[in-house]
């Protein structure tokens, strides 16, 4: 039976039955016998399941399986409440051993294993061919090797500062230890003490491509040991010793515990074992009677899940979203017209405007991840006054990115602040999965685009949109200048989803209207999706974003002192363009779009699809970056590429005749 109690922080929590924790120091002979009758059972369903699809990964996940069951009936976890708040985390970061997960999911008593039977890898089904939140009992979308023990150290922090006090496991494969960012993880994890995380490797020394040794060879143990991880040598297969081990790192709160658990490819039927084969390929229909067999099983109901698979795909399940913590955007700051400050300094009295108004909460939680980086960033000030909830991972922005994501996925507030180039460019495929994991991270992006400058192509970030516009959920927010920066950060930082706020370096001036007073100001409301009209006039219409706003004001100027009455408008968010914005530009006979980004995929392209979509007959001339730039100040090199203020006066004279 199970109870819920408030904790001292006021969260709700859940008692948990008395043998879940690993509270007693052995496994007691009536679960060793429990699990070895569900492990017999799982490893003829995970020979179902691939067979029936054709496809999927049964080797792994009958090496895996033990673990697997072990975790899944032992760890403070609770069937028929699978999201509780303070349930402990199991991360499976090599997630093609999906069968071998659903089949331990299922033996532990999260679902019935009939649909995942005739439904894995089938369009529509729950049951996805690496593992997926779509399941009840899956933390983390996975399969993209070696980012499982930075989703746990994401966790890990979550646990810490709640105060829920529950415990991550994170299960590895071995051969994606050869991944970097196992390393970069392995350090954050020592250098916080993260002692309620446990990685565990199941070792069974195959991959794809043949054995580990031959594939690249590694002194695994050596490795960990030297960034301060005991190691315990077990057989993965003996439920004794991953009890024993799992007992051992659970309960030692002064030592991190890494786990090397010796298997079989293959465990259970003699042809498949130690076959790399059996990676990725499921065994024939032919085959697969005398596989079972070997399990004590046999396939009288292979027609019948045949013919269910034929009806359809079984039902999603109900899957309630992480609920997004409450957040006071606090007093907005407004800067007075003869004061030049960057962006990103802004950005960092919102950050600590914003947490002030927030910390005193008992239940609020908040991190704040860097990369070497909190002065340029502006995190160095809330670094200060909120030490414990700042966590500097060093030059390792892959492992910061996930660890961000996951740390977000909870009930918290997670900001990563980083240079464009490393904390959008260096890391998509995390930032892809994160949004794959509905993460509410907030990236804040400081040093984009060729403003950089000096510090030359290399660091010109100039795609931050193009790749996160090919996801579905990212959106990008370009401010103008430091009072809509210091309007947009409070914002962000109060809404859900995962949002980038893409900043330039260098200092800009305030943005006035046409009466001399700050344009997003204290009479300025801050609308997500709605562009702003800066100046208003006719036929023609300057649309620009970010970086390029003061330049825009300036070809503005330029232009009304020639008499020339055209529109300036500043578009801050690039994601979502609102269908009225839309319409409103379209009435004008001339369109020109100035940015700091590539040309190909920036603002200037999504406007043309949208408005071409939309029927518009206005001409459009994008102005923005068409080749890497070299190192030089920003104006230098803006004048370079034709994107300073006499190039756009010049050209939208051109276009006016």
């Amino acid at each position: 039976m199970t109870d819920t109690a408030i904790n001292d922080e006021g969260i709700q929590t859940m008692t948990f039955e008395p043998w879940r924790g690993f509270h007693d120091s052995a496994l007691s002979p009536e679960w060793k016998k429990k699990i070895s009758e569900m492990a017999r059972k799982a490893r003829a369903h995970i020979l179902k399941m691939t067979t029936i699809a054709g496809s999927g990964h049964p080797g792994g996940s009958m090496s895996s399986l033990e673990l697997y069951l072990v975790l899944y009936n032992m760890a403070r976890l609770n069937p028929n409440a699978p999201n509780q708040t303070n349930r402990d985390r199991i991360i499976i970061s090599h997630g093609h051993t999906s069968p071998g997960v659903y089949a331990s999911l299922a033996a532990a008593g999260f679902f019935d294993i009939t649909p995942c039977l005739h439904g894995f890898r089938q369009g529509g089904s729950p049951f996805e061919g690496h593992v997926e939140q779509s399941v009840p009992g899956v933390e983390w979308d996975t399969g993209n090797l070696g980012q499982g023990l930075s989703v746990g150290i994401g966790k890990a922090i979550y646990s810490r500062l709640s105060g829920l006090d529950f415990h991550t496991y994170v299960i590895m494969g071995d051969g994606e230890q050869q991944k970097g960012q196992i390393a970069e993880a392995r350090r954050m994890a020592a250098k916080f003490q993260l002692t309620n995380l446990t990685a565990i490797i199941d070792y069974n020394r195959l991959q794809i491509s043949g054995r580990i040794r031959d594939v690249m060879p590694q002194n695994m143990v050596d490795e960990w040991e030297a960034d301060d991880w005991q190691v315990t040598e077990i057989d993965g297969h003996n439920l004794d010793n991953i009890y024993e081990a799992l007992h051992r790192a659970t309960n030692d709160t002064e030592n991190l515990h890494m786990i090397l658990a010796r298997t079989t490819m293959g465990k259970g039927v003699v042809f498949m074992e130690n076959k790399e084969k059996y990676h990725g390929s499921p065994v024939s229909q032919e085959m697969l009677p005398e596989a079972l067999s070997q399990l004590g099983e046999d396939d009288r109901d292979i027609p019948t899940l045949l013919k269910l698979r034929a009806e359809g795909p079984p039902p999603m399940f109900e899957r309630k979203p992480v609920p997004y913590p409450v957040v006071s955007p606090g007093e907005p700051i407004t800067y007075g017209i003869d004061e030049k400050l960057d962006n990103r300094s802004a950005w960092g009295k919102a950050l600590l405007s914003v947490a002030d108004a927030n910390m005193h909460r008992d239940d609020f939680v908040m991190a704040v991840f860097d990369c070497d980086l909190a002065g340029s960033v502006k995190t160095a000030e809330y670094a200060k006054k909120y030490p414990a909830n700042f966590f500097q991972c060093g030059i390792a922005e892959h492992n910061t990115a996930t660890c961000a994501g996951s740390f977000g996925a909870e009930q918290a507030l997670s900001i990563w602040a980083d240079f464009t180039i490393f904390n959008i460019a260096e890391t998509y495929n995390q930032a892809r999965l994160n949004d794959i994991n509905h993460s509410n991270v907030k990236l804040f992006c400081t040093h984009a685009g060729v403003q950089v400058g000096e510090d030359g192509k290399t660091h010109q970030c100039i795609d931050y949109f193009g790749l996160l516009n090919s996801t579905f959920g990212w959106k990008v927010i370009t401010p103008a200048d430091p009072n809509q920066t210091d309007r947009i950060a409070r914002y962000v930082l109060s809404t859900p989803g995962s949002f980038a706020v893409v900043m330039g370096r260098s200092k800009v001036p305030i943005i006035t209207d046409e009466q001399g007073n700050p344009f997003f100001g204290n009479d300025y409301q801050y609308r997500y999706g709605r562009m702003d009209i800066l100046r208003r006039g006719e036929t023609l219409a300057l649309v620009t974003a970010g970086n390029m706003s003061w330049v825009a004001v300036q070809a503005w100027n330029k232009l009304h002192e020639d008499g020339k009455n055209i529109t300036l408008i500043n578009v801050s968010d690039w994601s979502d363009l609102h269908p009225d914005d839309l319409q409103m530009l379209a009435s004008y006979k001339h369109l020109v779009v100035l940015e700091d980004h590539n040309i190909k995929n920036g603002l200037g392209a999504s406007l043309a699809m949208s408005l071409y979509e939309a029927g518009s007959r206005a001409t459009l001339t994008r102005m923005g970056v068409t080749t890497y730039a070299s190192s030089g100040k920003p104006d230098e090199l803006f004048k370079l590429l034709g994107l300073d203020a006499d190039s756009v006066t010049e050209k939208i004279l051109q276009i006016l005749g």
